[in-house]
């Protein structure tokens, strides 16, 4: 038996008295960033969930988290990524509606226009299509549900289950997804009469190049239906192998594999389940998740619970500021959607472990990404340390990107690096086992990887490890035999300051001395014959006899097989922060460190082709991120709060374009977030630079009944310069703080601001460990550890 499940109107779901009684959720605008070159993902997913169920469209584009603004539907998918680039990921496991007779799903127009724009927010998608149906979405951690309105018409309706559709690529470069072949089952559900379908699909490639794996899937439908199973030979042809309505079992290794239902009623629902183990495990999956019966509404309602508690309600405010809040809890929301916690589903070894997937990537999130999320979900934090490390074990890297079970793609240092560091001086310890962390971290600082021959850069491998380490370990530089070479060398050094850290913790002091030298390295690349708007001195390309001619506003292609990735030198010889002490006096002492700093920001001076008019700096790529911050390593806090706030207003809004660039997984809405709190985190280290809070008072939850209270007393939208601080109660005169000053028991901090700069700033500047002595330093980092620096 069954009943047809009919959806309340929404409006009066919203206001429900189920809702929690202060439902951040409807801050949340779940389509910030989906236009513009932000590659948002706006459909439905759980924090951190494996599912993430929502559009495919097509306008001859690539479409990386499934939306496009314009175009045509051509699925609605069960798995996605958000805020990815290089080429489209998933895009698997769909159902799409279809009004009319369908005689071949091959050669007939498996598409459809957009009736009405798309909703979406928290915990529920809907779709208007030109055939008159209407399709609401909703999700769990490993399931999703579908909600078809079909129109009133005399024409068959029809949900098409298409095995072999990906999200397609046409940028070239051999990134693109290939469906390699799978199977469909249709089986009758004996205790409902209805029909129902298992299955998986085999792919590859994508953004990582990813090696072939495997989806399954299981999926009811709670109507009666006939169908039709189909494969076909061509991807690229109309020709049918078979068409046939017999319960049997399709198996294909063509390029065309899927199902065909046909219902009579105009209310249909949906309930399928994925798993990456087998297609039990996905039955498993959607019955204990969705089971049968569930109520729409209750999915819905369970998502947006989900995110209240497991996130939004980290941070709290008694703000009333709508826009403020929209964009703090919208870039919380976008910062949860990866990695993606597939703990459970690894079918590639066994393991107590957790296990996290769809990393986009170590070197967009190690910044500022990963150093909230361990504020924010300590928890979470702790198991993707422990997954990065298994994955170690078993497959000899922790690469900088991982992505259905496969590591790829290298943009630059080995980052993972970075982020065990910042993890280990920080005390994380738990179940996380640090020796062989430390073995992870010197396989990438020792050993070669194998080119895995990317067109995009033949020079090394771009999976995993650091391609460039002859080089780098030979002559203590990078030739531009690498591509990369230059930007490569400054990661270099700061991946190998991180090891120094962990080793000197860990007490191998040979090995702390060995990469503490080694992160001197980037000064070999530092050509005080470079010159720009009246500076010299920026990281230059050399080869064995000498440095080769390079305007420091200028990178080429700053692709993979220029000598600058994503950015120009003039940016990337900011990018030492571990030797801030030797950087300043390299650029000329203080003064004209500030000085050409504040160049960086001048509209005006900068005629390259470039999305963000006539700054040197570019806000949407994350070699940028903690340029604004760096006038606090001269006391200049001041200039900090301006650069800093004019960015996050400038670039930055609640809207379908309100991002500066791809939001690379979170990176984006990460750094916003920092800028909101007041806070910038310097890496690998303890040390956190002060900014100046948005809101009047802020509190972060930092897990076992810990918190940071943030408050601000004179300041307003336009007065925003900190006249003083008090940290724990105490005047403070100092332009950063410390891990353990803060976050390690809790605390606070109170900010008076005013309208005009205050040189509040007079105690020592923030620590630069990498620009003293072997001892001076062994010593630091032992005091950092212990927040006794402050």
């Amino acid at each position: 038996m069954y009943s047809t499940l009919v959806l309340l109107p929404f409006i009066a779901l919203a206001n429900s008295a189920a809702l929690p009684p202060v439902d951040l959720a409807s801050y949340v605008l779940t389509s910030t960033g989906e236009t513009n070159g932000g590659n948002t993902f706006p459909g439905v997913s759980r924090p951190l969930g494996m599912v993430k169920l929502g559009p495919d469209l097509y306008s001859g584009t690539d479409a990386y988290s499934g939306y496009l603004a314009n175009g045509n539907f051509t699925g609605f998918t069960m798995l996605h990524e958000s805020g990815t680039g290089g080429a489209p990921k998933y895009g698997v496991v769909s159902q799409m509606p279809v009004v009319g007779t369908v005689n071949n799903p091959l050669s007939d127009a498996i598409n459809d226009t957009r009736a009405l724009p798309d909703y979406t927010e928290i915990g529920y998608y809907k779709a208007s299509l030109g055939s008159g149906t209407v399709l609401e979405m909703a999700a769990t951690n490993k399931a999703g549900m579908f909600q078809y309105t079909f129109p009133s018409v005399d024409k068959d309706l029809n949900v098409l289950v298409d095995v072999s559709h990906v999200l397609s690529s046409y940028r070239g470069q051999g990134l693109e997804q290939h469906f390699l072949g799978g199977n469909i089952t249709v089986k009758e559900d004996t205790d409902a009469g209805h029909y129902y379908y298992t299955g998986s699909g085999t792919y590859d490639n994508g953004w990582n190049r990813a090696a072939p794996w495997t989806v399954y899937f299981c999926g009811y439908f709670d109507a009666p239906a006939s169908f039709k199973t189909f494969i076909g030979t061509s991807l690229n042809t109309s020709t049918l192998a078979a068409f046939s309505n017999e319960e049997t079992s399709y198996s294909s290794k063509t390029a065309r594999l899927g199902a065909l239902f046909t219902f009579t009623q105009t209310s249909v629902t949906s309930r399928v389940g994925v798993s990456f183990i087998s297609e039990s495990q996905a039955c498993a999956n959607v019955n204990a998740e969705i089971p049968k019966g569930t109520k729409f509404a209750t999915v819905y309602q369970d998502t947006r619970d989900a995110w209240n508690t497991q996130v939004l309600s980290k941070v709290t405010t008694t703000e009333t500021n709508v826009t403020k809040l929209n964009q703090l809890y919208s870039a919380l929301y976008f910062m949860h959607l990866l990695p993606t916690n597939k703990t459970g589903e690894n079918p590639l070894w066994k393991s107590s472990a957790p296990y996290y997937d769809d990393i986009f990537t170590f070197w967009d999130t190690h910044r500022c990404t990963t150093p909230l999320l361990h504020i924010l979900q300590p928890v979470f934090y702790e198991e993707l340390l422990r997954s990065m490390i298994d994955i170690y074990s078993h497959e000899g890297y922790t690469s900088d990107a991982r992505s259905s079970f496969s590591n790829g793609a290298v943009q630059g240092g080995s980052n993972s690096d970075n982020v065990f560091a910042d993890a280990y001086v920080k005390g994380v310890r738990g179940k996380v086992d640090w020796e062989t962390a430390y073995a992870s971290m010197t396989k990438n600082a020792e050993v070669t990887p194998d080119n895995n021959n990317d067109p995009r850069d033949p020079t090394g491998s771009t999976k995993e490890g650091r391609s460039a380490l002859p080089d780098w370990r030979q002559y203590g530089y990078i030739t531009p035999r690498f591509g990369r070479s230059v930007s490569r060398a400054v990661e270099y050094a700061v991946n190998d300051f991180s090891l120094a850290t962990v080793a000197n913790g860990l007490g191998l002091q040979y090995d702390f001395k060995k990469y503490l030298s080694r992160s001197h390295n980037w000064r070999n690349h530092w050509n005080t014959n470079m010159t720009a708007l009246g500076f010299s001195g920026f990281l230059g390309p050399r080869n064995t006899s000498g440095f080769i001619s390079q305007d420091p506003l200028s990178c080429g292609g700053c692709y993979w097989a220029d000598l600058y990735y994503q950015a120009l030198p003039w940016e990337y010889s900011f990018n030492a922060h571990h030797d801030m002490g030797t950087l300043v006096d390299y650029c000329g002492g203080a003064d004209t460190f500030v000085k050409r700093l504040e160049m960086t920001f001048q509209p005006g001076i900068y005629s390259g082709n470039r999305a963000f008019g006539s700054t040197i700096f570019n806000p949407g790529n994350e070699p940028s991120f903690a340029t604004p911050y760096l006038y606090n390593y001269v006391n200049r806090q001041d200039l900090s709060v301006l650069r800093s706030r004019f960015i996050a207003k400038s670039y930055y809004s609640p809207t379908q374009g309100g991002l500066p660039g791809n939001s690379d997984a979170g990176a984006m809405e990460s750094w916003l977030l920092w800028s909101m709190i007041g806070l910038f985190p310097v890496t690998g280290q303890t040390t956190f630079l002060i900014g100046s809070p948005w809101f009047t008072d802020l509190t972060i939850s930092l897990g076992g009944g810990k918190k940071l209270k943030i408050t601000t007393t004179g300041g307003s939208e336009n007065v925003y310069y900190v006249q003083s601080l008090k940290v724990n109660g105490r005047p403070w005169n100092k332009s950063w703080v410390s891990w353990y000053d803060i976050f390690a028991k809790g605390g606070s901090l109170d900010f008076v601001l005013g309208s005009t700069p205050s040189n509040w700033t007079t105690g020592p500047t923030p620590p630069s460990p990498g620009s003293v002595s072997a001892t001076a330093a062994e010593q630091l980092l032992i005091d950092m550890s212990k927040g006794a620096s402050s």
